[in-house]
């Protein structure tokens, strides 16, 4: 006899995505570090700040450019309702932090929970999946072509440095209108807009997984100025990176 529910609490090293499929509901959640979660044609970051709810069956990829820790759950199908959706990535709350905190003594195991321990584990799930219905903004599509999804590559490899479009649509092989048009088709928005993305996921992670000033990080992603970052940053995240990085402290 499983457990109900369990903690999972690990670290990893930095490795190369690796595809997932539970049988559980899985609430996917770091405590130091970030992780990237792939599905659906669309990339997320997950510092502390941050969880996916996956219903069981659900399959998703996972990768760690940083050394990270894992602070998750996973929740027997019969013991909580179906999630909202089969994936969805919020924003946690202080609550919901502190639940998943307190959670961690309960790892995978044969003894059945106390009552005390079921009591924690149903109230997570009540706030997170409640949570789970304001889904967070900060995401990427992925793209469904080779093309666009080099494309996207090749862009985020070169944040730091001097990004142009029409290098970019060269290398790939398609001319830059051509090139355009699979931008808004396959992504709904412009290879500009998606730029912008990928420097504030890259900083999302940089803020989860160091200490490194936010100017440092703002030049590092591909600003030319502190104060741009900090408008793009506050216009997707609704934070400034100093506050945004305060949230990733319990």
């Amino acid at each position: 006899m499983t457990r109900l529910a369990h903690s999972f609490v690990r670290t990893f090293a930095a490795g190369p995505a690796r595809d997932l499929q539970v049988e559980r509901h899985y609430l996917l959640c770091a405590s130091a570090g970030a992780l990237r979660l792939e599905a659906e044609g669309r990339v997320w970051v997950l510092p502390p700040a941050r969880a996916a709810l996956i219903e069981a069956g659900k399959p998703i990829r996972v990768s760690i450019p940083r050394p990270v820790t894992t602070a998750s759950v996973l929740f027997d199908t019969g013991f909580v309702p179906v999630p909202p959706a089969p994936l969805t990535v919020f924003d946690l709350s202080p609550l919901a932090r502190n639940l998943v905190a307190e959670c961690r003594e309960w790892g995978e195991g044969d003894e059945p929970l106390t009552a005390y321990a079921r009591t924690l584990f149903a109230a997570l799930a009540a706030v997170t999946w409640r949570l789970a219905e304001q889904p967070s903004p900060v995401v990427v599509p992925t793209g469904r072509s080779p093309e666009l999804r080099r494309a996207l590559r090749l862009t985020e490899e070169r944040l730091g440095g001097r990004v142009r479009f029409e290098e970019v649509a060269d290398e790939v092989g398609l001319a830059p209108r051509s090139l355009a048009r699979r931008f808004s088709d396959e992504t709904g928005m412009t290879w500009r807009a998606a730029l912008r993305r990928l420097r504030l996921l890259r900083a999302i992670e940089e803020l989860a997984a160091s200490d490194t000033p936010v100017t440092s990080i703002a030049f590092m992603v591909g600003y030319s100025s502190l104060s741009a970052f900090n408008a793009a940053f506050q216009e997707l995240t609704g934070r400034t990176p100093t506050d945004y990085r305060a949230s990733f402290r319990p």
